[in-house]
């Protein structure tokens, strides 16, 4: 199953680096991934999200070596809606 594709912030369809995969649930369509994945990417050291709606999973791509705190990640999906997360 292919994750929802889009561009990372440097324009690059693949990234590279580290990366934090989530277990979400509570979302019901595409729409759901997207607002997801604008709230993880407005973290700071956060490259890219993508949210796969059907798996119930979200892989943050993270900037470099930055330390990004998983309860951060774990708030910012939360504060996208009606969703739960936990760190896979």
């Amino acid at each position: 199953m292919k994750l929802f594709s889009r561009k990372d912030k440097k324009g690059t369809a693949e990234v590279d680096g580290p990366r934090v995969e989530l277990i979400v649930e509570g979302m019901h369509c595409s729409s759901c991934g997207l607002l997801i994945d604008d709230e993880l990417e407005e973290i700071p050291g956060v490259r890219s999200a993508a949210t796969d709606v059907r798996a119930g999973r979200s892989v943050v791509h993270l900037e470099g070596v930055a330390a990004v705190d998983p309860a951060a990640l774990v708030a910012a999906v939360e504060a996208a809606g009606e969703y739960t997360a936990r760190v896979a």
